[in-house]
């Protein structure tokens, strides 16, 4: 990690951080995670370490199902491309071979 320290307002404490990421990503984070932690604590309750475990895993949760989301619809995109491109090489074989069939030869006509 490195970079300047910074300040970092979250469950109305301070902290200093060092990180790679720049200042503005990580208060735009900290906002996130206090905004979390606003939500899931009572009002005029002082903000517990069990409080921050709690946000932690409640953060944690909503990542994990974004990802489930993410991998299902990866998962059907990826099957209806599949699908798709099947139907195009059945219809791809199909026109092959109605030019590969060689014409008719016209029966000659016996009239007589």
């Amino acid at each position: 990690m490195s970079g300047a320290p910074v300040e970092l307002r979250v469950g109305g404490q301070t902290y200093r951080v060092v990180a790679s990421a720049n200042e503005q990503e990580l208060r735009r984070l900290a906002d996130i995670v206090d905004g979390k932690l606003r939500e899931l604590t009572a009002p005029g309750r002082q903000i517990s370490p069990q409080a921050l475990l709690l946000v932690a895993l409640a953060l944690a949760h909503d990542l994990e199902e974004e990802r489930a989301r993410r991998v299902s619809v990866e998962r059907r995109w990826r099957d209806k491309l599949t699908s798709m491109l099947q139907r195009i090489d059945a219809a791809l074989d199909a026109t092959n071979v109605v030019e590969e069939q060689p014409a008719e030869a016209e029966a000659p006509s016996h009239d007589s």
